[in-house]
């Protein structure tokens, strides 16, 4: 695992991203420079350098408490670094909400409040609804065509209380969607879900490389070794790997264990494992 020195932020490059030249290269989606923030004086995270161009897909990898849910929350704007600075599109986080479409680990209703699906789905365009009273007609087409990317659009008028677990999930990400978002921010949205659901959702988020950012915590590192081409290892601090690096012993040392390999049915191992090719 190697270190990267201060102010060279570690960086992602999509092959089939945005092409750069010498004379002008495009905006990353994500800067985070000499990053540093601690709750009560106790550091979580230290020094952190990276770069997320436009259009990558990139996984956030660590264990509980390395720091991963802070960071998002940093890039999101909800907290304030300690030290050091994040810029979305070369602006503050404050600055660019309506181009972020957030997709949270936990979400809480009241099961018997009679909310349909569609009512959910529009609640991502309140940033850009300024009118009072009812959505604007354009803000109704925005959220049926982010149910429509879900693969959901029949379910718009059924009660949001009466999905399955996965059709929940798909529903919020179909909110997050209806901002018309560039940058894709989804924390653990494979929690609580089995296999069989999660197999979807991933053809649901196959349809958006090369069209958004997309930045995903996950602790499924079968999902990491085929849809992402390089990973965010949180564990304090960051460092970024191409998928081809993570043999079972390095996820055991990120770790700090021996960890069950979700999708493969596989442990690390001291030989490390085997990736399939995609």
């Amino acid at each position: 695992m190697k270190d990267r020195s201060p102010g060279s932020p570690n960086r992602l490059n999509c092959p089939n991203g945005p092409s750069e030249s010498a004379h002008s290269a495009p905006t990353p989606a994500i800067v985070l420079e000499n990053l540093t923030f601690s709750y009560g004086g106790t550091p979580v995270l230290e020094n952190v350098n990276a770069t997320i161009d436009v259009q990558d897909f990139a996984c956030l990898v660590g264990p509980n408490g390395g720091g991963k849910t802070t960071l998002i929350k940093l890039v999101l704007g909800l907290l304030r670094p300690d030290s050091g600075r994040v810029t979305l599109f070369g602006r503050p986080p404050r600055e660019t909400r309506s181009r972020v479409g957030y997709v949270p680990q936990y979400f809480q209703f009241d099961m018997f409040f009679p909310i349909k699906v569609l009512d959910v789905v529009l609640m991502g365009r309140l940033d850009r609804h300024r009118a009072f009273g009812h959505y604007a007609r354009k803000d109704a087409d925005a959220a049926r065509n982010a149910l429509v990317q879900v693969d959901l659009p029949e379910l718009a008028d059924r009660p949001f209380a009466a999905l399955s677990g996965g059709q929940r999930q798909r529903v919020l990400i179909a909110r997050a969607l209806a901002a018309e978002p560039e940058l894709l921010i989804l924390d653990e949205p494979m929690a609580n879900i089995d296999p069989a659901v999660q197999n979807e959702l991933y053809e649901v988020l196959k349809a958006f490389l090369g069209r958004l950012t997309i930045v995903m915590v996950t602790h499924d590192m079968g999902f990491v070794s085929t849809l992402v081409n390089r990973v965010v290892c949180v564990n304090r601090t960051v460092w970024i790997h191409p998928t081809s690096e993570l043999t079972g012993q390095f996820i055991c040392n990120l770790y700090g264990s021996d960890v069950s390999m979700v999708r493969h049915d596989h442990r690390c191992s001291e030989e490390g494992h085997q990736w399939p090719s995609s």
